[in-house]
């Protein structure tokens, strides 16, 4: 597939994994969680545990903070695999998100968009104070930020979607969302219908099997090349 249709007003993206380096940042902060422990326990396995518990819980009801939901899944990975959880520990993790840097060539890509007229927002399924110290990082270009949080709702749920479109005053042609998750994004994004752009960074998350994104770039400094295709830039 290509990108086609009328160009965007909006640019939407996912934060973490697309933007800001969420596996690289998890894994740091569950080496300083685990390391004290002595499990000997392989940091990607534990984390493999911990998002299991962690998409379990966002799609319980009532809906709960991520701070809530961060706690909770990693006390739920550790008592799974024999490890004491100890409070400081989800302290540790959720403090550490908010410090995690953007990818190197995020930032002047972004810069890059804004300048050739696009609007930027994210949507993103955390709470606002966590994300606020990531968005902080991205060089002043973001325009809107929309989280789980003020949505009430976690992707792949078409409510926390639906609020982003209500809340930037925009229609399914007035957009394209540029994300890493196929699980969550691209999930989505085939249940509405919205255009988007899959960022595969070689993390070995699988596209769905029934699902084709409008294109698939391997860095993020690739989409103003396929705007460009699409007559929405300027070479």
């Amino acid at each position: 597939m290509t990108l086609a249709g009328p160009k965007p007003t909006w640019l939407t993206f996912d934060c973490y994994g697309t933007l800001i380096q969420w596996d690289e940042g998890l894994l740091a902060a569950m080496e300083v969680i685990l390391k004290p422990k002595g499990s000997g326990i392989n940091q990607r396995d534990f984390i493999s545990v911990y998002d299991r518990y962690e998409h379990a819980l966002e799609e319980e009801r009532p809906h709960r903070t991520f701070a809530d939901v961060s706690r909770l899944a990693l006390q739920g990975a550790m008592g799974e695999l024999g490890l004491t959880f100890d409070p400081r520990d989800a302290e540790i993790l959720t403090s550490s998100i908010g410090k995690m840097p953007p990818f190197p060539e995020v930032v002047g890509t972004l810069e890059t968009l804004k300048a050739a007229g696009f609007r930027l927002a994210i949507i993103s399924n955390t709470d606002d104070a966590i994300i606020a110290g990531n968005v902080a990082q991205l060089g002043g270009h973001v325009d809107r930020v929309i989280t789980a949080e003020q949505a009430g709702a976690y992707k792949p749920s078409a409510k926390i979607f639906r609020h982003a479109w209500s809340s930037l005053g925009i229609g399914m042609n007035d957009f394209v969302h540029i994300c890493a998750s196929p699980h969550l994004d691209l999930a989505a994004a085939r249940e509405l219908g919205f255009r988007s752009v899959w960022v595969d960074r070689g993390t070995g998350r699988k596209p769905l099997p029934d699902y084709q994104p409008d294109e698939i770039v391997p860095t993020l400094d690739r989409v103003p090349a396929l705007f460009t295709a699409a007559g929405w830039m300027k070479a």
